[in-house]
């Protein structure tokens, strides 16, 4: 049976992160995902200020511009007929996801990360004390057939509905009740270089610089909304919500030269309650989605991923246990400021002087991550790569 230090289930922004920090660090990593990460998932891609400071330092910012990912100078929040512009100080961006989990995955290669792809996940191994020490995994394809793999720590990097963390059984140790839900797609757009945030009572709206000169559109709305309007379809539901915002958006689309027609289909989220799950146990660690999920309409999930995943890499790298009730110490003490606002956010029951005052909070919330992200500064070592 081969053995690794880390398998890491999931090859997306947190597993791929997690990977490439754990192999940098001169671990033995093996990763698996069912698809290639080339392929889109469901996405806002819009990164905060942390998340850039860290793909910066770890070298996959450049990647990720050499793309044609458009600097993002100025976000724009508005409020009804009132709008509020805030310069940023340096650019964020906001890549396609096929681009973001490509540059990462190449940087785990890099970094010598063993990488497989069209393998599914089929059972953890355990010891008899019940500590998980590796997994199952059977590859597809003609000389495919089931694998097992010891390693001594297992990542759940396999998101929303991990099979990892189901397997283990980790305990969900903060439960959200609230839920938007949100329909996007892509227009093309000429001059589009800010965040643009829409909100009205019962309906949010966003307009996201990405690749390709193009930009995500989306709309959001209660949960609650959405279930009740999308037998007519998402059409229907994003129309609705997008001619409410229309006397705002109309100006910033046309400076923006966002025009013609729609590329490719839409797409929608019918919403999911916030959870944090427990992190870590015996010889097995949660990180991205599978072990804490945030509403997307803060526009935040890749950020916290991306965190997490250097939370949980230095937690890992130490190996103490201690070392992991850290992570999720920190973990919690970053997010749950976040995830509670979010919360709020995706209750709908503000009007525009509540969300307003919400959004600052977010806004506050997020100083923190930034200032820890930047602390890290040093890359991490293992005690044998020291």
């Amino acid at each position: 049976m081969t053995e690794y230090d880390a398998v890491v289930v999931g090859a997306r922004c947190a597993g791929s992160a997690t990977a490439m920090l754990l192999a940098r660090a001169g671990m033995k990593v093996l990763l698996l995902d069912r698809t290639h990460p080339g392929q889109d998932t469901l996405s806002t891609h819009a990164l905060m200020r942390a998340a850039v400071v860290q793909l910066d330092r770890w070298g996959v910012l450049p990647r990720i511009v050499e793309a044609g990912t458009p600097p993002v100078t100025a976000t724009t929040f508005h409020y009804a007929d009132r709008a509020e512009t805030v310069p940023l100080a340096a650019p964020l961006y906001a890549p396609r996801r096929p681009v973001l989990d490509t540059a990462l995955l190449t940087a785990a290669l890099e970094a010598g990360v063993d990488a497989r792809t069209g393998a599914d996940v089929t059972d953890l191994e355990r010891d008899r004390s019940g500590r998980v020490t590796g997994v199952r995994f059977r590859v597809r394809g003609p000389h495919g057939g089931e694998q097992r793999v010891r390693a001594a720590l297992t990542v759940g990097a396999d998101g929303l509905r991990s099979g990892v963390a189901r397997a283990v059984g980790a305990p969900i140790t903060w439960q959200g009740r609230r839920a938007s839900a949100c329909v996007y797609g892509y227009w093309p757009a000429a001059a589009a270089t800010a965040y643009e945030w829409f909100y009205r009572p019962g309906a949010t709206a966003g307009i996201i610089p990405t690749n390709d000169g193009q930009v995500c559109i989306w709309a959001g709305v209660p949960a609650e909304r959405f279930a009740a309007e999308r037998a007519g379809g998402l059409d229907g539901v994003f129309a609705d919500v997008l001619s409410e915002m229309a006397p705002e958006m109309a100006p910033v689309k046309a400076a923006a030269g966002i025009g013609g027609d729609r590329l490719g289909r839409l797409r929608g989220f019918p919403g999911q309650p916030a959870f944090l799950r427990r992190p870590y146990g015996p010889g097995w660690a949660l990180v991205g989605d599978a072990g804490y999920f945030k509403d997307p309409l803060t526009a935040h999930g890749i950020t916290d991923a991306l965190r997490d995943a250097e939370l949980l890499a230095r937690a890992a790298v130490d190996g103490s246990p201690t070392s992991f009730a850290r992570y999720e110490t920190d973990r919690d003490a970053l997010a749950r400021p976040l995830v509670e606002v979010a919360e709020r956010i995706a209750a709908y029951d503000w009007d525009l002087t509540d969300v307003e005052d919400l959004l600052r909070a977010e806004s506050a919330a997020m100083r923190p991550e930034v200032a820890v992200v930047r602390a890290f500064g040093q890359p991490i070592r293992t005690p044998q790569a020291a």
